[in-house]
Order: C-alpha cells, then sequence, then structure tokens
C-alpha cells in the first residue's frame, strides 16, 4: 500500500485537550571567542502536537481506533485544525493577511499567514484553507468566490478568473488546517473505569503536502 493524503479532519473533539505547536532546528557552533554562529536549516517550522489528552471516554477512544486504522497509523496524511492557530485572524476579514501585488499578468497567489514584530517576520505557506472559510480583497474592496477567484482547498492556491490589475493590494482572510500524520504506529490504550478512557501518547506531526 502507497502512501497518500486523506482529505479528512482529525475529530476536533480530541483535538481540543492538545499540547504542542511550532518547532524549529537551529544549528549552533560555540568559536573559541565565545561567540556564536548560529543557522538553520529549514525555511518553514515544522509543527507537531501531543493529542492524547483530548482521549477523555470510551466513545473518544472508539472515535479515535476508528481514525487511526482508517488511516492506517502513521501511513496516510490527514487534516489537523490547531485548538489555537487556526485562522487568519479574530474575527476572520478579508483583510488579515496579505496575498500579493498584482502585475497585470500573474493570476495565481499562494495563501499565506503572516507573523510579524518590530525586529523580524515569517510568512507560513498556507497549503490547507478550509473549503468555503476564504475571503479576497483587491485595493479593499471584496471580491467573490467563484466569480472572480477560486481556491484550490488541497494547495491553498488562489486563481483569479481576471489577473489583478498592476500595482492592486490583494489580500485574504481564511481559515486553515495543517497536514499532519501520526507519528506512531501503536496505540497504547488504557480503559481506567466504566466509560473512562485514556491514550498514553498520541504523537501528531506536520508533514509537507
Amino acid at each position: 500500500m502507497t502512501t497518500a493524503f486523506h482529505d479528512v479532519r482529525f475529530p476536533f473533539a480530541l483535538a481540543l485537550g492538545a499540547s504542542g505547536g511550532p518547532m524549529r532546528r537551529t544549528e549552533i557552533v560555540s568559536l573559541v571567542s565565545g561567540h556564536e554562529e548560529r543557522n538553520s536549516p529549514w525555511a518553514h517550522s515544522r509543527r507537531r502536537w501531543n493529542a492524547a489528552p483530548g482521549i477523555k471516554s470510551r466513545g473518544d477512544l472508539e472515535t479515535l481506533i476508528a481514525f487511526f486504522e482508517a488511516r492506517h497509523g502513521q501511513l496516510h496524511g490527514f487534516r489537523f485544525r490547531d485548538p489555537v492557530d487556526h485562522a487568519s485572524g479574530s474575527p476572520v476579514s478579508e483583510t488579515d493577511q496579505p496575498l500579493g501585488t498584482g502585475d497585470g499578468a500573474t493570476a495565481g497567489f499562494q495563501l499565506i499567514k503572516r507573523y510579524a514584530d518590530g525586529a523580524g517576520s515569517y510568512d507560513r505557506p498556507i497549503r490547507k484553507p478550509v473549503a468555503g472559510s476564504v475571503m479576497i480583497a483587491e485595493d479593499g474592496s471584496s471580491l467573490t468566490e467563484s466569480v472572480d477567484f477560486s481556491v484550490d482547498a488541497a494547495t491553498g492556491e488562489v486563481g483569479f478568473t481576471t489577473p489583478p490589475a498592476a500595482g492592486s493590494i490583494l489580500t485574504a482572510g481564511f481559515e486553515f488546517d495543517v497536514p499532519v500524520r501520526f507519528d506512531t504506529d501503536r496505540l497504547a490504550i488504557s480503559l481506567d473505569a466504566i466509560e473512562a478512557g485514556e491514550v498514553a501518547d498520541l504523537p501528531i506531526v506536520e508533514i509537507k503536502a
């Protein structure tokens, strides 16, 4: 059986207790002078969660087992809604995030979420937007999905019916999921009392899907 991405979401009721978030890889070299040289081989962060705390009942266990088996453990990817970071803003608005600047020829733009403060910024590609949640504006004016633009929910690319005019400012608002897989092929399940259950560990890791 070959690997695939299943366009289904991990049950959100189980994800609510998940702990985790973004991780980076930084290589640090200590110099003889006492100074450091720091470099990162990763252009983008990678997210990891432990979803075990969200499993509290026998019903949760049954839901998890069915979902885990349908994914064949680590084999197939799926969508995961980060309980904390799953939208372009709060509330979502079509001017939340930069999308790009029109040049009169380009019709495709990648959704991103920008994390920034006064000292730096990071543009995170959004690959799994929630279908029907994407709002787009051109120079602050709302556009209509299926008329002015379309969204590929599998890649996060926005395609305009007509290439935006040169110099026009494009912005976007959206909800999104993270492409992930289970980072284990084994569920360590226990039923401590009637209708009360738990899983010792349930690691979930982001994939580039």
